[in-house]
């Protein structure tokens, strides 16, 4: 479990924390950051099994399966995801109704409704009779990626007990953003910097926003988008500044 949550940009987490500290509870958000990376981080052991990914290769280092078995990386993911949300039970997140809240979210953008979903449509597309089409790749990563992208940019606005739409809003456009971003890096990424093996999708045949838009095409989506996520920030000034940098940093980033 600790090998699996090594490395990584910790995006998720600093999300949940920013978002904390922009409505005064940042110095309670603490486990909800770390339930959102022990969710992530069981996402992708289980992304990299052979039966779905097949990957070798995670954030630089051999991926759990390879480095000890497909059982042992099966059992860590397990345990990864169930601590999650004993870590949203944690009391200094706030009252019962408050961490229930977040239990929930939680949930619902990690499970049937968001990333599973996700994860799903992405394997039916391995076998479809026809690539999907843009509204389609759209839907499936909103699920696969955009989720928990969005549970972690509301938790500091559910842990205020404050409204999160404006930052829901920021997360629809942050998460299609990153997913813009990983498309561009899948094409002329260099993997020693990404941490995993690239140019997946293309051997795989699979449809991505580069395949659909082009190169720049992709890239300028991922610009608008970036922007988008910054206007939904409106709300709160300047307060959210580094917010809107991160949206900028996830489509020039390397990894």
């Amino acid at each position: 479990m600790r090998y699996a949550l090594r490395g990584g940009k910790r995006l998720r987490a600093f999300l949940v924390l920013e978002s904390a500290r922009l409505h005064g509870v940042g110095d309670r958000a603490m486990p909800a950051a770390a339930a959102v990376e022990a969710l992530h981080a069981y996402s992708l052991v289980h992304d990299d099994l052979p039966c779905m990914d097949d990957d070798d290769l995670r954030r630089g280092q051999p991926t759990v399966h390879v480095r000890w078995d497909e059982a042992t990386a099966v059992l860590a993911g397990d345990a990864l995801q169930t601590l999650a949300f004993e870590l949203l039970t944690d009391p200094v997140l706030g009252p019962a109704e408050a961490r229930i809240a977040l239990v929930a979210a939680l949930a619902r953008a990690s499970g049937a409704e968001g990333m599973v979903l996700g994860q799903a449509l992405d394997i039916a597309a391995e076998t479809a009779p026809v690539p999907l089409d843009l509204q389609a790749i759209t839907r499936l990563q909103a699920g696969k990626t955009g989720a928990l992208i969005g549970f972690a940019a509301e938790a500091g606005a559910r842990i205020a007990e404050a409204d999160p739409a404006p930052l829901a809003a920021y997360a629809r456009a942050l998460g299609l953003a990153f997913q813009v971003a990983d498309d561009i890096l899948d094409v002329e990424g260099d993997a020693a910097k990404a941490g995993k093996r690239l140019n997946k999708d293309a051997e795989a045949g699979k449809a991505t926003f580069v395949s659909l838009l082009g190169l720049a095409g992709a890239k300028t989506r991922a610009a608008e988008l970036a922007e988008e996520a910054c206007a939904a920030l409106a709300p709160y000034g300047d307060d959210a500044a580094i917010l809107c940098e991160a949206a900028r940093f996830v489509i020039s980033r390397e990894s």
